[in-house]
C-alpha cells in the first residue's frame, strides 16, 4: 500500500482485504462455475459499507472518489467481474438516482439501494446505439399520469439481477438530436418487462442482459432530471463512472501482473527461473512502470473529482491509459503460464478477456481520445 495515502484510506483497504478473504474468496469459484452472481452478494457488500453511495441522514451521500477507486482496484485484482457488477449498481444506476432523482425518489429507493437490497443498473445502449449515445430508438410516449416506454436495451450490465433501471428513451422525436431524449427510473419487476441473459465470455460472474420494454408504464414522478435532457444526463453519468471503471481496469492489469510475477519466481526453464532472464526482467520493469504511471493519472482524476473541479479530461486520460496497459499486460501474463492459461478454471484465464471488456465500458479508446482532444483544444484556446 502506498505510504502517501491518508492513514484512513490505508486502514480501509486493509479492512476491505479482510472482507474479501472472509466473504468473497471462499465463494468465488462457485460463482464462476455457475456463471452467475447471487443477488445476496450486493446486500453483503452494501451492508458492510463498501458502496460509494449510501443513505445517511435522510439523503444520499457519496464517499470520496479516491476511496471508490481503491476499493474498485482491489476488488478487480481478485475478480473484474465482481467489480463491474458493483460499478453497474453504484456508479451507473445509483449515480443516476443520486444526480437526477427527486427527493421523493431518493427517499423511496435510496435507503435500500445504498445497502444493496435494491439492485440498480443503466439501460442505454441499443443495437444501433453504442458509442453514438444519441442514436437510441426506444420510445417514450406521454400518456395521462406518466409515459409508455417501448423498445429494447441491448447490453445491460447486471440487467438480470437488477430491480431498477435508469433508462433513456426518445420522448420528443421531432426535437433536435440533443433534446429528444429523456431519462426514466423503471421498475424491472413490473409488467411488460422481458429479460434475456446473454452468453458472454467477459466479466464473469456478472450478467449482461437484453431488456425488452413492451408498453411499460412509468409514472410522471419517475422522470429523472429534466425532459429532453436525457442525453446530457446519461453522458454525465458515464463521465462520473469513467473514474471507477479506470480503477477496475487498473485492477485487472495488476491482478494479472501479480500472478505473472509469482509464476516467474517459481517456474524453471532452461536451467533457471523465468525471473532470472534479463529479457523478462526488463518486461516486468516496463509494465510495472506503466502500471504505476496509470495509477497516478487515476489518482489525479480522483483528486479533481473530489475537489469539485471539471474532471472530464482526467477521467478520459485515466481510462485511456489503464486500458492500454491492461490490454498489453494481461495476455503477456497469460503467456508466462503457457498452455494452462487456456483452461477456463485457471486464475489467469479471465484477465485478457476482462481487459477487453474494460476497453468497451464507458467509451472505447477512440471515444476517450476524442474527449481528451476536445478538452485539450478548450484549454489551449483559453491560454
Amino acid at each position: 500500500m502506498d505510504p502517501t495515502l491518508p492513514d484512513e484510506r490505508i486502514k480501509e483497504i486493509s479492512e476491505f482485504r479482510s472482507f474479501l478473504s472472509e466473504q468473497v474468496r471462499p465463494n468465488l469459484s462457485g460463482w464462476y462455475k455457475n456463471g452467475q452472481l447471487p443477488v445476496d452478494f450486493f446486500r453483503t457488500f452494501g451492508e458492510a459499507g463498501w458502496f460509494g453511495i449510501r443513505w445517511e441522514a435522510d439523503r444520499l451521500v457519496r464517499t470520496s472518489a479516491l476511496r471508490e477507486a481503491l476499493i474498485a482496484e482491489e476488488l478487480a485484482k481478485l475478480s473484474p467481474g465482481l467489480a463491474v457488477a458493483v460499478l453497474a449498481h453504484v456508479n451507473l444506476g445509483l449515480t443516476g438516482l443520486y444526480l437526477f432523482g427527486s427527493q421523493q425518489l431518493k427517499q423511496t429507493y435510496g435507503p435500500s439501494a445504498g445497502i444493496g437490497q435494491t439492485v440498480m443498473c443503466v439501460g442505454n445502449s441499443e443495437n444501433q446505439a453504442g458509442s453514438d449515445v444519441a442514436a437510441i430508438a426506444m420510445s417514450a410516449q406521454k400518456v395521462d399520469g406518466g409515459w409508455r416506454l417501448n423498445g429494447t436495451k441491448a447490453w445491460v450490465t447486471s440487467g438480470y439481477a437488477a430491480d431498477l433501471a435508469v433508462v433513456t428513451a426518445v420522448s420528443d422525436p421531432e426535437a433536435s438530436r440533443n433534446s429528444r431524449i429523456s431519462m426514466f427510473l423503471v421498475d424491472l419487476n413490473g409488467d411488460g418487462i422481458r429479460r434475456k441473459k446473454l452468453n458472454k465470455m467477459v466479466w464473469i460472474p456478472s450478467d449482461l442482459t437484453r431488456i425488452k420494454l413492451d408498453d411499460v408504464f412509468v409514472p410522471d414522478d419517475h422522470l429523472l432530471g429534466q425532459r429532453g435532457k436525457g442525453l446530457q444526463q446519461v453522458l454525465e453519468i458515464f463521465t462520473n463512472s469513467r473514474v471507477p471503471i479506470s480503477a477496475l481496469t487498473l485492477g485487472t492489469a495488476v491482478g494479472a501482473f501479480e500472478l505473472a510475477l509469482d509464476r516467474a519466481r517459481k517456474r524453471k526453464l532452461f536451467g533457471g527461473k523465468i525471473i532470472d532472464f534479463q529479457a523478462k526482467a526488463f518486461e516486468f520493469a516496463d509494465f510495472y512502470a506503466r502500471i504505476e504511471a496509470s495509477r497516478l493519472m487515476l489518482w489525479k482524476a480522483c483528486a479533481a473529482m473530489d475537489s469539485g473541479r471539471d474532471f472530464r479530461q482526467e477521467s478520459s486520460l485515466a481510462k485511456y491509459l489503464t486500458v492500454q496497459i491492461a490490454r498489453e499486460v494481461t495476455p503477456w501474463a497469460a503467456d508466462l503460464f503457457g498452455a494452462v492459461s487456456v483452461i477456463r478454471d485457471h486464475p489467469i484465464h479471465k484477465y485478457p478477456m476482462d481487459a477487453w471488456g474494460s476497453s468497451l465500458g464507458e467509451g472505447t479508446q477512440d471515444v476517450q481520445k476524442l474527449v481528451i482532444f476536445r478538452e485539450l483544444l478548450k484549454q489551449t484556446s483559453q491560454s
